[in-house]
């Protein structure tokens, strides 16, 4: 049986001053240890979604659950439910609030009241693992973009969270970034961690996730394995998504003559692809 680690039950949430909902009734839930990727067009919730997540908003209607259990919105409560639950959010300028990267790393864990002890080794072991150690000391705000979006996954993964949720993480990436950056979170997931990436890259998506949610206008309007969600393609191009170009060239109208043999050949081309 499925589990889920959190779970959005009819929510609504609205800004104020705005006229329409940023949530509309959504129940979404996230299953345990998967790779979940979230998408859908500028406006349709994504990031609200995350801040609902680890209660930094709380909904006007309807309930969000951790693990069966609705959130509690006091201090105490919200304090362990960010440790358990790590948010990312797109701009790393965001998250980062000490002078230097080893400063930044540590404030969650200080933050937490740990021994000193406890936070040197979990600080010098988060530097390793994200390959920060050589930038231990240096000032923040002299980092690359890439340099910084490894620090704000390593200020977050300090504390060991079971559900890491990232906003665009490869927005403003080059190639070399993005694939460093997927490299590690391929780490992350094996070491236990449920992920969930609001992206706009389709590709990405398709390559990298075991399920996918699609959001438009606050609600929830398909989900599934990459396979069935961009086998919806009509539906995909109402909202103005698309699917992935390996998609595209197997099945645009020059190539809709179908048979055996090719279909054979469409799928282990895109099994190929996913995979990869």
């Amino acid at each position: 049986m499925q589990q889920y680690l959190l779970e959005f039950e009819q929510i609504h949430y609205t800004y104020p001053g705005a006229q329409q909902s940023a949530l509309n009734n959504l129940t979404l839930q996230i299953p345990a240890n998967k790779r979940c990727a979230l998408i859908g067009q500028n406006g349709c919730g994504k990031t609200t979604l995350f801040l609902l997540a680890n209660g930094l908003y709380k909904p006007h209607k309807g309930s969000v659950k951790w693990q069966g259990e609705a959130l509690k919105y006091d201090r105490k409560y919200l304090l362990q439910l960010r440790q358990k639950v790590g948010l990312i959010f797109q701009d790393p300028e965001q998250q980062l609030v000490a002078s230097t990267v080893e400063e930044d790393i540590s404030y969650g864990l200080c933050n937490l009241g740990l021994p000193d002890t406890e936070i040197k080794e979990r600080v010098e072991q988060a530097l390793e693992e994200f390959g920060l150690t050589t930038l231990a000391e240096r000032p923040v705000h002299h980092l690359s973009l890439g340099q910084k979006k490894r620090v704000s996954i390593a200020d977050v993964m300090v504390l060991r969270p079971q559900l890491l949720l990232l906003d665009e993480p490869t927005a403003y990436l080059d190639r070399l970034h993005t694939r460093n950056l997927m490299a590690t979170l391929k780490k992350i997931h094996a070491s236990g961690t449920t992920i969930l990436m609001a992206t706009h890259d389709l590709d990405l998506v398709y390559r990298w996730a075991d399920w996918i949610f699609v959001m438009d206008r606050g609600r929830l309007v398909l989900q599934g394995k990459p396979e069935d969600v961009f086998n919806q393609r009509e539906i995909l191009e109402d909202l103005q998504l698309g699917v992935p170009l390996i998609y595209e060239m197997l099945f645009s109208e020059e190539t809709a003559e179908e048979g055996p043999v090719l279909e054979r050949v469409r799928q282990r081309i895109l099994n190929l692809f996913r995979y990869f």
